[in-house]
């Protein structure tokens, strides 16, 4: 039989600097309380002993092509090919391993997995092995043996699955890289964080696919003004080729000498349905609705002359 009862909840205003404070403890602390949030005391000590080694001794984890790009920078939520999160490997070191490369395991009890291992989804799904079988039909271990039935022969994970950046997934590689190695391939390290399994994530142009960075290195810089000036071409977005000529004339294009006043008046309105640099959302629109109240209140104004003007023709 279904409970039918309803609960209504009210919290003051402190609720909400209490979810932000829990927020800011689990990034912090990641998986290393088990389940079990710490005590104020031992999180204070937490933060004291771990935090600081973290900061310093941080790893970069990314799958990357053979040209170098980072496809996809691995984060806390980042699986592994074991299926268990990036969070729920060994990230944290009191000195940066030596051995090279480096391996960092899962700690999920029972996992076999020695090192962790990105393998990209297909969607939702897992993707195939040349065998036909997924990834969670093989072996956690390296070669990644399936483990399908004893009709399988297949001794090491390998897929056709094409990544974005147009490479079978067999010849990408997961790199795990200290800070001063990311720096001296010219990719991003962003700054010194206290949250647990960053991983490689520098800033929010981290979640994107390496293809969709700005350079091949995922490396985020602000455009040249030369960038940012070029005229509107195919590749931009057909909002902006609609509005092209007007843009480009109002702007000092070839033509600007040409404009006549009724000219510039029609571009004038064109260009007002854009958005100005630094304009937000909500002013845009209040903008928007001023200038449309004030083309109705000159028509208003004009009706009764154009009225009377056509009644003396008569």
């Amino acid at each position: 039989m279904a409970d039918d009862r309803q609960y209504h909840l009210k919290f003051d205003n402190s609720a909400g600097a209490h979810v932000d404070a829990y927020l800011e403890y689990k990034r912090v602390v990641g998986e290393d309380d088990g389940g079990k949030p710490f005590t104020p005391k031992e999180y204070e000590k937490y933060k004291k002993t771990v935090v600081a080694k973290r900061m310093q001794n941080r790893l970069f984890v990314s799958w990357t092509s053979p040209d170098g790009m980072d496809c996809k920078l691995v984060g806390p939520e980042t699986p592994c090919f074991c299926t268990h999160r990036y969070k729920q490997h060994k990230t944290d070191f009191d000195e940066l391993p030596t051995e090279r490369p480096i391996h960092l395991p899962c700690r999920v009890k029972g996992c076999k997995c020695r090192a962790y291992h990105y393998i990209p989804l297909n969607g939702s799904q897992p993707i195939r092995c040349q065998c036909k079988h997924y990834t969670d039909d093989h072996s956690e271990r390296k070669p990644y043996k399936c483990q399908k039935g004893s009709g399988c022969i297949c001794a090491a994970f390998k897929s056709s699955f094409t990544c974005s950046c147009g490479q079978p997934t067999y010849v990408h590689e997961t790199i795990v890289e200290t800070k001063d190695e990311r720096q001296a391939r010219g990719h991003p390290v962003g700054y010194d964080v206290p949250y647990a399994a960053m991983g490689g994530l520098t800033g929010f142009s981290s979640l994107a696919e390496g293809y969709m960075r700005l350079d091949d290195s995922g490396v985020v810089r602000a455009p040249d003004e030369e960038w940012l000036n070029q005229p509107v071409g195919a590749s931009d977005h057909p909002f902006l080729r609609m509005h092209a000529t007007a843009i480009n004339r109002l702007e000092g294009g070839p033509q600007r000498g040409q404009i006549t006043s009724g000219e510039m008046d029609k571009l004038s309105d064109q260009m007002s349905h854009l958005k100005k640099p630094g304009e937000s959302d909500m002013d845009f629109y209040e903008r928007r609705y001023q200038e449309r109240k004030k083309e109705e209140r000159l028509r208003a104004r004009q009706a009764p002359a154009l009225k009377s003007k056509g009644s003396s023709r008569k």
